[in-house]
C-alpha cells in the first residue's frame, strides 16, 4: 500500500465525514423551506406568527445583515466563491477531524450546510431567500433563513469548543 493510500485510509477510518448527514439535513431543510415561503408569498409579504415574530419574505443580494447588497451584482459571485473556498475547507477539516472532536465535527458540519443551503440560492437565483423575521416595536432583526441558523448554532458550538466544552480524551490522546 502506497503512503498516500495508507494516510487517505487513516483520514477515512479517524475522520468526521460521517458528520456530513448534518449537513446534508440543513441544506435539505434550508432549500425546502425557501421553496415554501416562495411558492406561497409574495415578495415582502408578512406573515404575524407569534407578537415578535413573523415570516417576512424577502430577496437578498448581499451577505449577513444586507452587507453590500447594494453593490452592483459583483457581489454575488464575489459570496459564491468565498462559500465554495469555506465549504473546501470546512470539509477537509471535517475529514481531519479525530473521533472524539464530536462536537467540533457537528459545528463544521452545521456551518458546512448552512454555507452550501446559500450558496445554492446565490447560484440559482442570484440573492438568497430570507423570511424569520424577529422584530421588538418598530426594530427589526435582519431577516434571516434556516441556513443562517444552522451558520449561527455551528459558530456557537464553535465557540463552545474552544472554551473547552466537547469532550477532550482523558488519556491526552489527541
Amino acid at each position: 500500500m502506497s503512503m498516500a493510500t495508507a494516510s487517505n485510509a487513516g483520514m477515512r477510518e479517524s475522520g468526521m465525514l460521517k458528520w456530513l448527514w448534518l449537513s446534508l439535513l440543513a441544506i435539505v431543510l434550508d432549500q425546502v423551506s425557501k421553496l415554501a415561503i416562495a411558492g406561497n408569498m409574495q415578495l415582502h409579504e408578512s406573515i404575524p406568527l407569534l407578537p415578535y415574530f413573523n415570516l417576512t419574505y424577502v430577496h437578498n443580494t448581499g451577505a449577513a445583515f444586507s452587507f453590500l447588497s447594494e453593490a452592483g451584482g459583483w457581489q454575488r459571485w464575489f459570496f459564491a466563491a468565498l462559500a465554495v473556498m469555506i465549504s473546501v475547507i470546512l470539509s477537509l477539516w471535517l475529514a481531519r477531524l479525530q473521533k472524539h472532536e464530536t462536537l467540533l465535527a457537528v459545528a463544521l458540519a452545521l456551518v458546512l450546510g448552512g454555507a452550501v443551503g446559500n450558496l445554492i440560492d446565490r447560484l440559482l437565483y442570484g440573492y438568497v431567500i430570507d423570511f424569520l423575521d424577529v422584530f421588538y416595536g418598530a426594530w427589526h432583526w435582519p431577516a434571516f433563513n434556516v441556513a443562517d441558523s444552522a451558520i449561527t448554532l455551528g459558530v456557537a458550538l464553535l465557540l463552545a469548543e474552544s472554551w473547552g466544552f466537547g469532550g477532550k480524551p482523558k488519556d491526552g490522546v489527541n
